[in-house]
């Protein structure tokens, strides 16, 4: 087999296979990595790169590292699940930086982090000053939580004794010109609805890129159109 042709066949066969080990593994894997899934993302994508490039002759080597960790990795995620101590071990703890408004430097130099990089984190966060924070804790993955003081945190309606209707949620009900059957049922909408609140508006059902009910139960709408796109919104009835 030509060397052009078994790269490419290479590529092929390691791309399918790091698929199937990703969707095992789950989406913790793409959204949030512990260091043990780090560690063997970084090797599983070594060995995938040496053997597609034919450094590796014997490409059933590969596909058996590959195999062999993407297996540990799930097994590691399931035994984190059912072990606090292991998870403790894999992942991490969360650690406390602030508290009480206060600056806990032993915990931040045990994690390896400066005072910029800690005012960074809590900018991010809207907070600008340490001696509002009541309480702040770097977690596992490396988001910062924190919490204001009471006489620093915004005011809720509940603050004030209303009470709010519960949020409703928004519903797709047409995308790239079709209706959707399934968030237009979600929506306690029917087709006829729909029909009518277009047909006042001179629309077709063809003409909508985006149509949506939103919490409110009023509809809206997004034409396509050959340059820019022009917003509708139904102001009408419920």
């Amino acid at each position: 087999m030509p060397e052009y042709t078994s790269i490419v066949v290479r590529s092929f066969i390691f791309l399918f296979l790091l698929f199937v080990i990703t969707k095992l593994v789950g989406k913790k894997q793409l959204a949030e990595l512990s260091f043990f899934e780090y560690a063997s993302g970084i090797t599983i994508g070594s060995i995938a790169g040496e053997v597609i490039m034919g450094l590796e002759n014997n490409i059933m080597h590969g596909v058996s590292a590959i195999i062999i960790f993407g297996v540990l990795t799930y097994l590691v995620d399931v035994l984190s699940i059912k072990s606090k101590s292991f998870r403790d071990t894999v992942e991490g703890k969360a650690t406390i930086l602030i508290k009480g408004g206060k600056v806990l430097e032993e915990n931040l130099r045990k994690e390896k982090y400066s005072i910029d990089e800690l005012s960074s984190l809590l900018r991010k966060k809207g907070v600008f000053d340490y001696g509002d924070v009541e309480l702040a804790v770097l977690e596992p993955k490396g988001d910062l939580s924190v919490l204001l003081k009471r006489n620093k945190q915004p005011l809720t309606p509940g603050d004030f004794n209303m009470h709010l209707e519960k949020e409703k949620e928004t519903h797709i009900i047409i995308m790239d010109g079709y209706i959707l059957d399934g968030p237009l049922m979600d929506a306690g909408r029917s087709k006829k609805w729909v029909y009518d609140k277009l047909g006042k508006k001179g629309i077709s059902v063809k003409d909508v890129f985006i149509g949506q009910v939103d919490n409110e139960g009023k509809m809206e709408i997004d034409l396509y159109d050959d340059g820019e796109r022009k917003q509708g919104q139904e102001k009408g009835k419920h």
